[in-house]
């Protein structure tokens, strides 16, 4: 079991940043790809970033490339998702996963078994 929560969230102006980070319970975090999505309203929960065990492989979606970087410390159980030159489309609920069944990048939603509760980013214009 897993049990994921995210901070970080607020409301920024846009160019600002944001650092979210997501704080891991249970035994298989070290083994487990994490990954960051996020949901605006009235759309698809959609992929932003993902990184494997040990945080030598990421993977970002076009939209956020080179903007936002993902990294973890397995020492103390959390991953973070430095924002950057946030935009106001960015703005959503952001949600950290787990894909406790592997330690390998993906970008598949289905691919992560553990979900936190969310947390808000508003970026206005």
């Amino acid at each position: 079991q897993v049990q994921l929560v995210e901070s970080g969230g607020g409301l920024v102006q846009a160019g600002g940043s944001l650092r979210l980070s997501c704080a891991a319970s249970g035994r298989t975090f070290s083994s487990s790809a994490m990954g960051w999505f996020r949901q605006a309203p009235g759309k698809e929960r959609e992929f932003v970033a993902t990184i494997n065990w040990n945080g030598d492989s990421t993977h970002y979606a076009d939209s956020v490339k080179g903007r936002f970087t993902i990294s973890r410390d397995n020492a103390k159980n959390t991953v973070y998702l430095q924002m950057n030159s946030l935009k106001p489309e960015d703005t959503a609920v952001y949600y950290c996963a787990a894909r406790s069944s592997s330690p390998i990048v993906t970008m598949r939603r289905d691919a992560y078994d553990y979900w936190g509760q969310g947390t808000q980013v508003t970026v206005s214009s």
